[in-house]
């Protein structure tokens, strides 16, 4: 199983080397996302040192008020001396606030720019800007995947015929997400990657505790239950997903 989207490293986790462990030895591999030039450095080290560790590294909305051009000149250091898998997590977040928004596009169009130049897949986030993000989009030559997926079925399948997969995480699993159940339902599990965003989103039956790959199985069963196919396909299908879109075929 793959997790393509997660954050298992030191300043989130305690116990974040065990579980890299954990999940190695149940033939769990991750892609852990940065956020910043030193979350991004950490990262590659992790990705060194661990077969089952990808790195994508990235300047994201919540630090972009602290960010100014010169963290991406770094940034571009760190993609050219280094095999990474993914630009990530990068994009647009007005839920808590719109004030810096244009410092949020500019910081998220150079981070395209840049996936563009090196021919790398992009992660993005979404909230309460899924229209932007997808206007933004549009207008670069990027692949990539929306991570944690929240918006519409017709939305989706807007990014879809762009080139993009679907993240699916630990909330298909609550109750009512509704939203969530059509938007596997309609898009083609050939366009689905699994993640946990860990430690965050917990999935049933784990909701409230930290989050990890471990759990992706949850999520995999959910999908396995509204797609009525078996879990293994589901694991077989968004593992290749996730091998064609981020070049996982070879370890670094």
């Amino acid at each position: 199983m793959i997790d393509t989207h997660c954050h298992v490293i030191s300043c989130e986790m305690d116990n974040y080397l065990d579980i890299i462990d954990e999940c190695n030895e149940k033939d769990i591999s991750m892609i852990i996302n940065g956020y910043n030039i030193k979350t991004d450095k950490e990262i590659l080290e992790l990705s060194n040192k661990y077969n089952n560790v990808y790195a994508a590294i990235g300047l994201n909305y919540d630090d972009v008020d602290n960010f100014t051009d010169e963290d991406l000149v770094l940034l571009e250091e760190l993609i050219k001396n280094n095999k990474i898998n993914a630009i990530g997590e990068i994009g647009l977040d007005y839920y808590w606030t719109k004030e810096n928004k244009d410092k949020q596009i500019h910081f998220f169009e150079k981070q395209l720019d840049l996936a563009e130049k090196y021919d790398l897949p992009v992660i993005v986030h979404a909230r309460d800007s899924v229209q932007d993000v997808y206007d933004i989009l549009k207008k670069h030559k990027v692949r990539g995947t929306m991570h944690c997926y929240s918006g519409s079925v017709e939305m989706a399948k807007e990014f879809v015929k762009i080139g993009f997969y679907i993240g699916i995480d630990g909330p298909i699993t609550f109750k009512n997400n509704k939203k969530g159940v059509e938007v596997v339902k309609e898009i083609p599990i050939e366009r689905l990657l699994l993640e946990t965003d860990s430690p965050y989103l917990s999935p049933e039956p784990n909701r409230g505790k930290q989050n990890s790959p471990l759990n992706l199985i949850y999520i995999a069963e959910k999908i396995s239950e509204i797609k009525e196919i078996t879990v293994d396909k589901v694991n077989d299908i968004t593992s290749n997903n996730a091998k064609e879109l981020f070049n996982l075929w070879i370890k670094n």
